[in-house]
């Protein structure tokens, strides 16, 4: 069974590499580019403005440069790391503030523009990347605040105060941060979620491939069986026709022990419970005990018990691999945590089927519980102790079999996981129509 700390070992977006392709920023900047020449057009063509035309196209002409060799060096689709990705949008925060610089500084309505390349890499890039280029934003917007050539208004003309100019580098400053860490924060939570989700997807996948091996060595084991029966027939004529003391009669004797032990290893693979086809139906307390085969500790004891109300007999259920997989996580995590006993209780009813893990450990912190199913949480009171994503993927791989699974300390001591599921859909029937 897939362990869930080592499908986590190698997390690369929690330092951006890898994230971003040559392509987008390219295509990103073109647009920039084109967005400030027709802006200049417009502002000193057709509306007359005396800028400094000549000057500001220069400065555009430096990004399309930029973009001409970036495209020229790499291929296209070609990913980019965190510092190469840090080095473009810094590029692109020098070339606008330079044009600002040209173009009035922080009194042009086109300055929240600066904004754009740090909030594209705290989408994108680490924390210590995006925490260097907002200082670097954060120089540029202060510089602006001091030194700019003024903007060219038309007469009779309008001199802003520095208090405005203060006032606009202050609310840009704080966007810059806000923008910053509020976007960083928020697309480190949806990472997670979605690494998370494929290592789920990763984990279920291998479990199903270990029961396709299963299933195909208990198939091979069926067929193979007729053939080896039919060589065990002939050498056992073939013993009673040839003389005892034959040259041949060693050869004869060492071919049977042979056959005898392929039809034994045969028949151990094609009778193993945990090569079960997942059509085959197998009782839930049975799933639950291989669950915990893989994990148990010699250690910690491990009892199971069944309660039946009424006279409904206990679920019979395919033995799939979300089911398993999700059980085993819930186990190990039991298991590790346990000081002396973990105790599982599978109950059931005419309508529902229920499993309670129980563990006789520290349980978990109050600030724990009121995370758990999320990916990566950790802390549970015992130190060194970390759940990663064992109980997400068990919640996640459980509710795919219809399992909700709740989470508690228990009253007397120790962490109690409780999962209940409808009968005809643990069982996979349909449900009756009303």
């Amino acid at each position: 069974m897939t362990s869930p700390s080592l499908i986590a070992q190698d997390r690369p977006y929690l330092d951006g590499r890898g994230w971003v392709n040559l392509r987008t920023l390219v295509a990103i900047r073109w647009l920039a580019v084109i967005g400030q020449v027709a802006t200049l057009l417009v502002v000193h063509v057709s509306l007359g403005y005396p800028l400094p035309f000549g000057t500001a196209m220069l400065v555009v002409g430096a990004s399309a440069a930029v973009n001409i060799v970036a495209t020229l060096q790499r291929p296209a689709y070609s990913r980019l790391t965190d510092r190469d990705v840090a080095a473009y949008l810094a590029f692109d925060v020098f070339q606008l503030a330079g044009l600002l610089f040209l173009t009035g500084g922080l009194e042009n309505p086109f300055a929240v523009l600066i904004l754009a390349p740090v909030t594209v890499s705290a989408t994108i890039l680490s924390r210590p990347t995006t925490i260097g280029l907002c200082l670097f934003t954060l120089l540029a917007i202060a510089i602006l605040a001091f030194f700019r050539w003024p903007l060219p208004w038309p007469e009779p003309g309008l001199t802003l105060p520095s208090t405005y100019r203060f006032g606009v580098a202050a609310a840009l400053m704080l966007a810059t941060v806000f923008i910053a860490a509020y976007t960083w924060q928020v697309t480190a939570e949806a990472r997670r979620l979605t690494d998370a989700l494929a290592a789920t997807q990763l984990a279920l996948a291998r479990e199903q491939q270990l029961s396709a091996v299963g299933a195909l060595a208990a198939a091979a084991a069926h067929e193979l069986g007729s053939p080896l029966g039919t060589i065990a027939v002939v050498a056992r004529e073939l013993s009673r026709e040839l003389p005892a003391e034959g040259p041949w009669r060693e050869d004869l004797f060492l071919l049977e022990s042979q056959v005898a032990r392929c039809r034994d290893i045969l028949a151990e693979l094609a009778q193993r419970p945990e090569r079960n086809s997942p059509f085959d139906g197998i009782a839930l307390s049975l799933v639950l005990d291989l669950a915990a085969a893989p994990h148990r500790p010699a250690l910690i004891a491990f009892e199971i018990a069944r309660e039946g109300e009424g006279e409904a007999s206990e679920p019979v259920v395919p033995d799939r691999p979300e089911l398993r997989h999700g059980l085993g996580n819930l186990l190990q995590n039991a298991f590790q945590f346990a000081d002396s006993a973990v105790h599982a209780t599978v109950g059931w009813n005419s309508s529902q089927a229920w499993i309670v893990v129980r563990d006789d450990g520290p349980g978990f912190r109050p600030d724990v519980l009121a995370r758990i199913g999320e990916p990566y949480v950790s802390g549970r009171e015992r130190p060194g102790g970390s759940m990663g994503l064992g109980i997400f993927i068990a919640e996640t791989l459980l509710a795919r079999t219809g399992g909700d699974m709740s989470v508690e300390n228990a009253i007397d001591g120790g962490a109690e996981v409780t999962i209940r599921w409808r009968r005809d859909r643990l069982e996979g029937q349909k449900p009756p129509r009303a």
